[in-house]
């Protein structure tokens, strides 16, 4: 029996308004998965609850309270006991405006992490080239751009028409490529991130040493008309693999978490799925891009078009990652809660 009743709901209401906050987040977001210290707060907010709902049945005033207490107890055995049959039907709308980016922003240092790493080798990459021009038959992974960069870009505005259907089979070769780099950052993540680290880091190498290589010659304007179109949507995919790589050596590391392996992994797999089938779209596009955009140059399509184009979807990535699904603070009230 409830001697107070308004200095019990006092002291109670903090935990209803919280479990409201959590079950009103899973409902905006259901398919982000649940920390464990998530998941067990939720479920002792809601048995919380439901004690406090038997204690109040027993009382005959406060009816409004009640009726809230048993909606909010409803919605939290829903949650807690039936979460997996509601979270069958996959929203793919839903999963790109909300999971998606706060999947990014959960694990955004690491990103950066990633983002450092290729700019460490970029900077490597560059200085090799820059001290000794020799070294590009080294650095260079692929034989067109052993040669004179004035030479290429010189043949490439004068030769750039290619056929539809060389289009369309040059786009899917770009996508599987790039699929397979990011992919392959993500799997490295089992070597403890050794492997991820070496790959963001060797690609890094790659990208200075091309750029020093075309600005020493002259061709800075072309450089950025080049890359930026798709550059700017793929690199971020690629960094986003890598992202994913670093989170899952992180879970097989386990510095300072004293969880065990097995649930240290599942906490963390939902946001590398989600970040590697994210990196995945971000791929698609840039493998269309890079073929129907990238690969013409002036006088087809004039070089400003093209690098504002890669500054656009620079920019419009940037605030999908870092503004896109972010909640709203949602207060509970309750009518007629004693004081």
């Amino acid at each position: 029996m409830i001697v107070d009743l308004g200095k019990f709901i006092e002291q109670e209401r903090p935990g209803w308004l919280r479990l409201d906050a959590l079950l009103e987040q899973r409902a905006k977001d259901p398919w982000t998965p649940l920390s464990l210290e998530e998941a067990r707060e939720l479920e002792r907010l809601y048995l919380r609850a439901s004690a406090d709902l038997a204690r109040i049945s027993t009382q005959s005033a406060e009816p409004e309270v009640q009726q809230y207490l048993e909606r909010l107890v409803a919605r939290g055995y829903a949650e807690v006991h039936g979460g997996e049959a509601k979270r069958e039907r996959f929203r793919p709308w839903l999963w790109l405006r909300l999971s998606f980016p706060r999947a990014w922003r959960r694990h955004a240092k690491v990103f950066w992490l990633a983002t450092a790493l290729m700019l460490i080798g970029s900077a490597f990459g560059g200085g090799a080239l820059a001290f000794d021009p020799e070294a590009k038959a080294v650095i260079m992974p692929f034989s067109h751009l052993l040669g004179d960069p004035s030479d290429r870009v010189a043949e490439e505005e004068a030769s750039q028409r290619m056929s539809s259907d060389r289009q369309s089979s040059f786009a899917g070769m770009l996508m599987t490529h790039n699929t397979k780099v990011t992919f392959t950052a993500l799997a490295l993540g089992l070597t403890w991130g050794v492997g991820t680290v070496v790959l963001l880091f060797y690609n890094g190498v790659i990208l200075g040493a091309v750029a020093v290589d075309y600005v020493l010659a002259g061709e800075t304007t072309f450089l950025l008309a080049w890359l930026l179109p798709h550059g700017s949507v793929e690199l971020p995919a690629i960094l986003v693999g890598g992202q994913a790589g670093l989170i899952l050596a992180g879970a097989l590391l386990g510095r300072g978490q004293r969880q065990r392996l097995a649930d240290r992994l599942r906490a963390v797999v939902g946001d590398v799925v989600t970040l590697a089938v994210g990196a995945a779209l971000l791929l698609v596009w840039a493998g269309i891009v890079e073929a129907f955009v990238s690969q013409y140059h002036e006088p087809v399509l004039p070089y400003s078009l093209k690098i504002g184009m890669g500054l656009v979807q620079l920019a419009l990535l940037a605030w999908y990652w870092g503004w896109c699904g972010r909640e709203q603070v949602v207060t509970a009230k309750t009518e007629g809660g004693g004081a």
